[in-house]
């Protein structure tokens, strides 16, 4: 948010909600209530560094709250809800910006070289290969295109911390203008990343607050940032998809800012009220927290704990250890921009028009119009945001671009499966392959076979796979697996020993292998 927005910005945020909380008294009480409740909850289970003092507000606000005055509860609403507003509120400073997009191969170089500078200085060259290891393929053309008829909303996958590094340095490679988009707040605990983050236009979002209030705050800020014309990145999963699979139920809150920021945009009449909606999914061959993740999704399946501090992202060093595999293994980062959306899921053109079925121009206002005056239902605005989730699943699924770690294991984990019909998961996740483990010609004939079911699903595009592969046979798909599997994990997913495959982590294997799941190749392949 630019300096000169951020008191418009809070102000208005703040009166939009008051307004609509205070309407009526004994449902600001509640809502009060519910917030106090919660925040005392969280502040019980877990605090950052610096936030006991806010004990001391959460006491007094709750003193407060047992008066009877609905001027007093009033007070204490907007009081909260500016508190809220100013812990969320980002900061855009267009020096460090450019700054930052200057500096940003260096400083990644000296990522990519275990931290060291030095190494960077003495080289005397900030080209290290980033540009041909983030790879943007599909629509970004047309994303550049409607970034000059209207606001973005840019909705990628989410499987790594690194994705808002990744995504920020694919927008600076394409040309975008600068996106405002909502971080973790345990992201801001390292100094130097949130000083870059906190300038850069990253909004706070702290995932252990579970009161409505300050959800609500969250999908306000994000609908006035984008009625004043800030493009946004969301991801719609809400956090880090733990089993390392393609999001298929998306947050409906944040989603449907687009929609409240163009019907804002019709009623004040603006030029360019059109918001547009780019699914994107980032697709990599190794992932940085794959070990935490996986080990959260099984701990609790549905029940995760939706934030986790010390995974593999606090750890510089491994960081910069997962870098350099990256580099050395020639490894890719694809970003694939699927077709444009409007905010009710109709597929964009290059011009900005939404189209029907057969790609005929349609007129959307009227999709938020009675007897011709544009007119607020919360009701039908779910159902159109209900669509657009669809329509951004249907991208993900089509521009999943499948790598040579996801062939591997998805083959492998199916066989052992298909060993082991009558043993449940968690047990085989135990035992894997067992001590003999697979023959390599078993796992190679079924590899083939998902390989040419596989292609043919890319050709009647419904998946993706990396272009590398396009020409590799079973045995060269499996040695470019192995290679990456054996230049980043400690424990390795797989381990060839002779003329046999051995599982030496069977979760990991399973983590990547859920990226191809629920494309129903397990039937098709004919391995299990």
């Amino acid at each position: 948010m630019r300096a000169e927005h951020k008191d418009r910005v809070r102000s208005e945020v703040t009166a939009r909600i008051v307004a609509r909380i205070a309407a009526d008294p004994d449902h600001m009480a509640d809502v009060l209530g519910d917030t106090l409740y919660h925040e005392r909850q969280r502040l019980e289970k877990s605090r950052y560094p610096g936030e006991e003092k806010d004990i001391a507000f959460w006491r007094d606000a709750s003193r407060r709250l047992l008066a009877a005055s609905s001027h007093t509860h009033q007070q204490l609403l907007t009081q909260v809800v500016s508190r809220f507003v100013n812990e969320v509120m980002g900061h855009f400073d267009p020096k460090v910006y450019s700054m930052a997009t200057r500096v940003l191969p260096t400083g990644l170089g000296a990522l990519l070289t275990s931290l060291d500078p030095r190494r960077v200085i003495k080289s005397g060259s900030t080209n290290i290969g980033l540009r041909e290891n983030v790879i943007i393929k599909g629509e970004a053309e047309a994303a550049r295109r409607l970034a000059t008829e209207g606001t973005l909303m840019v909705v990628p996958t989410h499987l790594s911390n690194l994705d808002s590094i990744v995504m920020g340095y694919a927008s600076y490679l394409m040309g975008l203008p600068p996106l405002l988009y909502g971080a973790g707040l345990n992201l801001f605990t390292n100094k130097l990343i949130g000083y870059f983050m906190s300038n850069l236009g990253a909004y706070r979002v702290d995932r252990r607050k579970k009161n409505a209030l300050y959800k609500s705050v969250l999908k306000e800020y994000a609908t006035y940032s984008m009625e004043l014309g800030y493009h946004n990145l969301f991801f719609p999963g809400g956090t880090r998809i733990r089993s390392g699979g393609v999001e298929r139920k998306l947050k409906k809150g944040l989603l449907g800012t687009g929609l409240a920021a163009y019907t804002a945009n019709l009623k004040l009449g603006k030029r360019k009220p059109n918001m547009y909606v780019l699914p994107c999914t980032i697709s990599y061959g190794l992932v940085l927290e794959a070990k935490t993740l996986i080990e959260d999704h099984l701990k609790s399946v549905g029940k995760s704990r939706y934030i986790i501090i010390d995974d593999e992202f606090s750890r510089p060093r491994r960081i910069a250890q997962f870098m350099s595999e990256l580099l050395k293994l020639n490894a890719k980062v694809y970003i694939t921009f699927g077709t444009p959306l409007d905010v009710f899921g109709n597929p964009v053109d290059f011009q900005g028009r939404s189209l029907d079925q057969r790609g005929r121009p349609i007129d959307i206002t009227r999709y938020v119009s009675l007897d011709g005056k544009v007119v607020d239902d919360p009701q039908r605005d779910r159902q159109y945001t209900g669509q657009l989730c669809q329509s951004i699943v249907g991208a993900y699924e089509d521009n999943n671009r499948l790598q040579s770690t996801n062939l591997v294991a998805f083959t492998v984990f199916r066989l052992i499966r298909d060993r082991n019909p009558r043993t449940d998961l968690y047990r085989l996740l135990t035992e894997g392959a067992g001590p003999v483990g697979l023959p390599t010609r078993e796992v190679l004939g079924a590899l083939d076979s998902v390989l040419t079911e596989v292609r043919a699903r890319v050709a009647d595009k419904k998946l993706l796979l990396d272009p590398r592969l396009d020409d590799r046979d079973a045995a060269g798909v499996l040695d470019n697996a192995m290679r990456h599997f054996g230049g980043y994990h400690h424990n390795r997913p797989l381990r060839r020993e002779g003329e046999r495959l051995h599982v030496d982590d069977a979760k990991l294997l399973y983590y990547y292998h859920n990226r191809m799941e629920g494309y129903d190749l397990e039937r098709c392949c004919h391995v299990s």
